[in-house]
This record gives structure tokens, sequence and C-alpha cells, in this order.
């Protein structure tokens, strides 16, 4: 019996295939912020939003997030991750962006753009503690009175 060996082209797919699927359960592993001297920048997997310090109108520390509609994203475990759309506000399009690595830990929540809302924290409540006395120090910066 004579052994068929595979062809090269299914050998580089099957590789791509599988780097490519640890690097999408990287991006969601966690959220990935940089902060610039003009804007705070978040990605969480596919899903990335890019605040300017002088767009936001508050920084809040909230310990749940509302209930709200998912419109598409995911949640697992402790993560919550994706555009929701609260219950009250069903009738218009206004999303919520959520990227939360903890839920049990405080949330911080950025008004921006007078209505757009943003809800996200990090694994470690000491980073996100830090995080959200920076944001607060942009906002005073900026001339706005902290909510």
């Amino acid at each position: 019996m004579a052994s068929q060996k595979r062809h090269w082209f299914w050998n580089l797919i099957l590789v791509l295939t599988i780097i490519i699927c640890i690097s999408v359960l990287t991006m969601h592993y966690r959220n990935w912020i940089k902060t610039a001297p003009d804007h705070i920048r978040l990605l969480s997997g596919f899903y990335m939003e890019k605040v300017r310090y002088t767009d936001l109108d508050s920084v809040v520390f909230v310990e749940r997030i509302p209930p709200m509609i998912r419109l598409n994203g995911f949640s697992a475990l402790e993560k919550e991750k994706g555009i929701f759309q609260e219950f009250k506000d069903s009738l218009t399009d206004k999303k919520i962006h959520v990227f939360v690595d903890n839920i049990s830990q405080p949330k911080i929540k950025l008004v921006y753009k007078d209505s757009i809302k943003l809800y996200f924290n990090l694994k470690d409540s000491l980073e996100t503690n830090i995080l959200f006395s920076q944001l607060q120090q942009k906002i005073v910066k900026t001339g706005m009175v902290p909510n």
C-alpha cells in the first residue's frame, strides 16, 4: 500500500487557520487600552472605540451595568463584551458599548458626545482604579465638570 502525502497547500491552510484562531482568542481575552495625550482607545476583539478627552461628558464608577439587550457580542464566565441597547431605550437606536473583563468588579462608565455610553473595566481592579483616576484628571483638564 502506498501512502499518500498531503499537498503543501492544505498544510499551509491548516497552519494559518490555527494562527488566526489563536490570535482572535488573544484579542478577546482582555481589554487592550491605549491612552494618548488627546484620546483613549479601547480594543476588545473585533470591537474598538476611540474616545477623545474633549468629547467626554462624564466619567463615573458604577457597581452594576443596567439591564440591556445584547445586539451583538458575547457573555462568558465573568466577561461581557459587545454592543448593547438599554431596555428603556429599545425604541431608539442608541447603542452602548460594553467591554467588561470582570463583571463582579466596579465598572467605569464613560458618557461622551452628549449621549454615547461606554462601560468597561479591567481584570485587575487596581488597574481600573488607576485608569479611572487618570480619566478624572483628563476631564478636569479639558474644563468639563465630572458627574
